[in-house]
């Protein structure tokens, strides 16, 4: 069991009063982590410690500022032991799961420090005689990040590097349910010898939440403001920023569709299909949730889906035998996909695998002739529990596609690439594969989604334009006439 302490002006700090709350293991209930619990005050006095930073920093040097981050890269890598132990302690995801997130992560810092030299703006031509004028990309100040727990050193990550590449500073707010691995990216950029107040971090008790992101939102100092969670979430924290004026950018729910043509190489989408359904249990906001296929192939798919999806290993994570699904994330994930579950065979879907769970180690399931009648055809499970829909032909497909109210990410199998390309643009999604599965990130790529699923994009080149401001500046270097 670990206990933790939060980062505010480089130092270690706990909350006011020493209030804490427990992080227990999903798999047994054993303490894995006490975290401070901080209060809406603490939340101020982080911000106050990123705005004085903020005076020096947004005025280093790109080539100090890449430097710090490739040495955060470093850092972050070399703990990887200690996110495959505090992973399993505190989500219950395997060590195949940590090990992902630690190597994607240490990109994105890579990437965020290739974006400090990438910074750039533009001269306009002005209808003004002798006027010089620019657009010009400054840093915005004190940058809010929200990160979850399923994807947590990715996200986290994703949440700090590219706002300080661009000379922004950082306070994170842990998730409730992972704040030792959410600390631990904390320490490895201080490890990396960034100023004080630079990048703060702070957890709170899960009653808390609301009023300590309301906190540090309302506060001036505070420009930017990102988050990745559910939709749920994702709105109150629009309408936080709203009030406010603060923008946003939000990575939220999904209910990715992997749409199998009737020309698809059947082998190479179930392969695919296994990775995006059961990667981290599904629990990955890009899972693939609805497999649309073709009722030409649907039979032949489904067989080898099944035998696919019953030979993928299920165990405790924390065990040294390597499994593919370890533990879902707590029972609330297991009481709602056993009720999608039973809902979908009341209203005539079939089993074509798996099964209800008593726990939470949930066995890979697949649900066939899954109709709009039935809840799991529209909800977000955010587990191992995946809908199968038959369709007639591809304009169903895209009609089944684009059928709810979410759009992350999407996928589309096919042999003709014409066809499958020209599905994939009528798919309503920010991200969309043709032939590769609907689990796919790459730090430099726009990452974002449309509906449901959030607006602005983080990312390479995408992310420099949430996390900076573009100004209009103009020089007059010749004499101006004026009208009096």
């Amino acid at each position: 069991m670990s206990d933790l302490s939060m980062l505010i002006n480089g130092l270690k700090v706990t909350a006011e009063n020493n209030a804490t709350f427990e992080r227990r293991n999903p798999l047994d209930g054993t303490v894995a982590t006490r975290a401070p619990a901080a209060s809406a005050a603490d939340a101020v006095m982080a911000v106050e410690a990123a705005a004085e930073a903020f005076r020096t920093w947004s005025e280093t040097g790109p080539g100090e500022r890449r430097a710090l981050l490739l040495k955060a890269a470093e850092k972050l890598e070399a703990k990887l032991p200690q996110f495959v132990e505090a992973v399993s302690a505190e989500t219950g995801a395997t060590g195949m799961w940590a090990g992902f997130n630690v190597m994607l992560a240490a990109g994105m810092i890579r990437e965020a420090a290739s974006l400090t030299t990438q910074i750039a703006g533009e001269v306009i031509p002005s209808d003004v005689p002798g006027s010089l004028a620019m657009g010009v990309r400054q840093p915005a100040g004190v940058v809010l990040g929200i990160a979850p727990w399923n994807a947590p050193i990715i996200l986290g990550v994703r949440a700090i590097a590219t706002p300080l590449a661009c000379g922004n500073t950082v306070i994170l707010k842990g998730s409730e349910n992972c704040p030792r691995t959410h600390q631990l990216i904390v320490e490895a950029f201080q490890e990396a010898g960034l100023p004080a107040g630079v990048v703060n971090y702070i957890t709170n008790a899960p009653a808390d939440a609301g009023a300590v992101v309301e906190a540090m939102v309302a506060h001036p100092a505070v420009r930017r403001v990102n988050f990745t969670g559910s939709t749920r979430v994702g709105r109150l924290i629009a309408m936080t920023c709203a009030k406010y004026l603060k923008p946003a950018v939000l990575e939220l729910g999904g209910k990715a569709p992997l749409v199998i043509l009737d020309d698809a190489d059947l082998d190479d989408a179930v392969n695919a299909a296994a990775f995006g359904c059961f990667a981290n249990s599904g629990q990955i906001c890009m899972s693939t949730e609805r497999i649309i296929v073709d009722q030409k192939v649907a039979d032949e798919f489904v067989r080898k889906f099944a035998t696919k999806a019953k030979s993928l290993p299920l165990g405790d994570p924390r065990k040294p035998e390597p499994v593919v699904l370890g533990s879902v994330i707590g029972m609330s994930t297991v009481e709602h996909c056993n009720a999608l579950i039973d809902d979908a065979l009341a209203k005539g879907a079939k089993l074509a695998c798996g099964g209800k769970a008593d726990s939470t180690l949930m066995p890979a399931t697949l649900l066939d002739h899954v109709t709009p009648a039935m809840r799991i055809y529209h909800e977000e499970t955010f587990g191992p529990v995946k809908a199968i829909v038959r369709v007639r032909n591809t304009e169903e497909a895209i009609a089944c596609a684009n059928d709810n109210e979410y759009g992350l990410s999407a996928a589309v199998f096919g042999h003709d690439i014409a066809r499958a390309f020209n599905v994939a643009r009528k798919i309503d999604s920010g991200i969309c594969h043709v032939n590769a599965p609907t689990v796919h990130d790459e730090a430099q790529m726009p990452f974002g989604g449309v509906k449901g699923s959030g607006i602005g994009r983080f990312g390479g080149r995408a992310g420099i334009y949430e996390f900076t401001e573009l100004r209009w500046i103009t020089i007059q270097t010749t004499p101006r006439h004026y009208p009096f």
